[in-house]
């Protein structure tokens, strides 16, 4: 029988780069549509299996789809898998084989057979923040995820630009960017004049903090 994760167990966070990456997500239904999109978004090559696939999967640019049941041992093809059917013998016979090809696998709502989990998130361009509870409960991670949805706008997407022109600056000069003091700048009220549109102001405060900080 494969390993099993103590449920309890702490957590590793990790961010996977995917682009290009063959995934494949077995099922069809509307939570397989959400992990293939996912998968998707984040540019990974995917294939899904399943005997029925809902239309909006098939018309999903990016994703190859198979009509038919999931083959013992097809997922050591593949980077990383998910399996999202309503056949806990499925979902665990994936989630076996993953783990005997050393492939990661994922299986909704069953963290027992799970490699990693997928905590709910909140994406603004490179930026990606994300809620987790361990598996204890992942409508909570939803409900933290809507709630901090409205609050990251576009205004960070512009924040998290500068600090990256500034950063990129400092490194093309031969420069560090190591031992400046970002947390200042960032608590200067940066942000706030992002959301006026003070964009210069915000640029300029930035590099007077960080000045400041290399004197």
């Amino acid at each position: 029988m494969a390993w099993r994760a103590d449920p309890e167990a702490p957590r590793y966070p990790v961010n996977l780069l995917l682009s290009g990456r063959p995934c494949l997500v077995v099922g069809g239904g509307t939570v397989a549509r959400q992990k293939a999109a996912g998968l998707v978004e984040c540019g990974a090559l995917v294939h899904v299996v399943a005997p029925d696939v809902v239309p909006e999967i098939e018309a999903m640019g990016g994703v190859t789809v198979e009509r038919r049941p999931y083959r013992r041992g097809e997922v050591a093809a593949y980077r990383l898998a998910i399996a999202a059917t309503d056949d806990p013998a499925v979902n665990a016979a994936v989630y076996d084989d993953g783990e005997e090809a050393g492939v990661w696998v994922n299986s909704a709502d069953d963290p027992v057979n799970c490699a990693f989990t997928l905590p709910a998130r909140v994406r603004q361009g490179p930026l990606l923040a994300t809620f987790s509870t361990g598996g204890h409960s992942p409508a909570l991670a939803v409900w933290l995820r809507r709630r901090f949805q409205s609050e990251l706008g576009p205004e960070y997407l512009t924040l998290l630009e500068l600090l990256d022109e500034a950063r990129s600056a400092i490194r093309g000069a031969g420069g560090t960017s190591e031992g400046l003091d970002w947390q200042k700048a960032l608590d200067s009220g940066m942000l706030e004049l992002i959301r006026e549109g003070r964009i210069t102001q915000a640029k300029e405060r930035l590099q007077a903090c960080l000045s400041s900080s290399s004197d």
